[in-house]
C-alpha cells in the first residue's frame, strides 16, 4: 500500500478508535492515542511503534470485520510499523532490503557468506592446512581479519540502527518536547517495561494467539531470544577480553565463563526461536500482516542457525567446516541486522521512552 494511503487508513482507523476508546485499558496505545485529535504521519509511526502486536483490541472492537468499517487496528498498525523501518532507515537507498526478505534470502545469505570465509581461509593461509583448525579457532582465520571483519560490519550495523531511531524519535517527539523533560526516570520506566515485555499480554495474563486462545509461550519465547542473545554476545565480550588482556586463546575449557555463557545463551536462542516459529504458524493471521510473514520467518531463521552451529562448534572444536557455517551464519545475520525485524525491539524502546515523556 503506498504511504499516503497507508497514513488515510490509519488515520482513519484510529479516529474511529478515538471515538469509541473501548480499548483504552489494553496497552500505553489507546492513551498516547488518546493525547491526540489529528492523526499525521508522524503522530502513527509512533504509536504503531509503541503497539506490542498483543491483539487484544482486535476481539475486543465491535467494529472489526465483518462490520462494514473493516477497523483492523493491529494489521493497520503492523503496516506503519514496516514503513517506518523503510522510512526511516539508514542510508537510505538499503531500505529496500527490508523487503527482500524471505524463507529462501535465509539460508542463500548464509551459504554465501559461508563461502566467503571459506574463501578468506584460503586467502589468509592456516598453519593447520586448509580448512584445518586442530582445536584452534584462529588457525582458521587468524584473529586480526576476524576482529577487523565483524568489528566493522557491528559498528556499521550499531551505527545504521542509531541513526534510523535517531530520526524516528525525532519526528516522533514533536509533541512533547516542550512539555516534558529527559529524565533518567523515563528512561528506566521506559527499559523496564521493554525488558519485562510487560505489555505484550494486553491487559491479561498471556498472550492472545486468535480469539478464545491465550497462552504464555509467545512472551516467553520472546524472553528467551532477547537473555539468549545477551548472553552470547557477553560470551564473545568476554572471550576477547582473554585474547587480547591475558593472551589465553581459544579454544577454552568447556568450564570456562566465555564457553558455559555461549553454550547457555545458545540453547536459550535456540529454545526461543522454536517457539517463535511455533507461535507464528498457529497465530490468527488476522493480528499482523501477512505481507510480512518473510520479514519476520527470515530473522528467526537466521537467528536459529547462527545458535545452533555456535552450539556444534563449541562441541565439535576441530571441525573447520561447521566453524565456517557458523561464521557465515552469524555475518549473514550482523549484515541484515539493521534491515531486519532485529530493529523493531529499538523502535519500540524509543516509542515507550516517549510514551514516558508525555505521561
Amino acid at each position: 500500500m503506498p504511504l499516503d494511503d497507508l497514513t488515510a487508513n490509519g488515520a482513519r482507523t484510529l479516529t474511529v478508535c478515538n471515538a469509541c476508546r473501548y480499548c483504552e485499558q489494553y496497552c500505553p496505545v489507546f492513551p498516547a492515542m488518546e493525547e491526540r485529535t489529528t492523526f499525521a504521519r508522524a503522530d502513527l509511526t509512533y504509536l504503531a511503534n509503541l503497539c506490542h502486536n498483543c491483539g487484544e483490541c482486535l476481539y475486543a472492537c465491535q467494529y472489526a470485520p465483518p462490520h462494514e468499517f473493516g477497523i483492523e487496528v493491529p494489521r493497520t498498525l503492523a503496516k506503519i510499523r514496516f514503513a517506518s523501518y523503510e522510512h526511516y532507515a539508514w542510508p537510505r537507498p538499503l531500505a529496500t532490503l527490508f523487503r527482500a526478505h524471505s524463507l529462501v534470502s535465509a539460508p542463500l545469505l548464509v551459504l554465501v557468506f559461508t563461502g566467503f570465509m571459506v574463501l578468506l581461509e584460503q586467502l589468509t593461509g592456516s598453519p593447520s592446512g586448509p580448512m584445518r583448525t586442530d582445536g584452534n579457532f584462529y588457525a582458521f582465520i587468524p584473529h586480526g581479519t576476524m576482529v577487523g571483519l565483524f568489528g566493522s560490519v557491528f559498528v556499521f550495523a550499531v551505527l545504521a540502527i542509531g541513526i534510523g531511531v535517531m530520526r524516528f524519535v525525532r519526528d516522533a517527539s514533536g509533541r512533547s518536547e516542550d512539555r516534558q523533560p529527559r529524565t533518567a526516570d523515563s528512561v528506566w520506566r521506559a527499559l523496564r517495561d521493554g525488558m519485562t515485555l510487560r505489555h505484550l499480554h494486553g491487559n491479561g495474563a498471556d498472550c492472545v494467539s486468535g480469539e478464545e486462545a491465550r497462552y504464555p509461550f509467545r512472551r516467553r519465547s520472546h524472553h528467551l531470544v532477547v537473555w539468549g542473545f545477551l548472553l552470547c554476545f557477553a560470551s564473545t565480550s568476554v572471550a576477547a577480553i582473554y585474547h587480547v588482556v591475558f593472551g589465553w586463546v581459544a579454544p577454552y575449557p568447556y568450564t570456562s565463563v566465555p564457553v558455559l555463557l555461549g553454550a547457555v545463551g545458545g540453547l536459550l536462542l535456540e529454545g526461543g526461536c522454536v517457539g517463535l516459529w511455533y507461535e507464528y504458524a498457529r497465530r490468527d493471521p488476522a493480528l499482523g500482516d501477512p505481507g510480512q510473514a518473510g520479514f519476520d520467518r527470515s530473522f528467526i531463521l537466521l537467528l536459529f542457525v547462527a545458535a545452533l552451529t555456535g552450539t556444534i562448534v563449541l562441541v565439535a572444536r576441530g571441525s573447520a567446516p561447521v566453524l565456517a557455517l557458523h561464521l557465515g551464519s552469524v555475518l549473514a545475520l550482523f549484515v541484515t541486522l539493521p534491515y531486519s525485524k532485529f530493529v523493531h525491539g529499538f523502535y519500540r524502546l524509543a516509542a515507550l521512552w516517549i510514551y514516558e515523556r508525555e505521561r
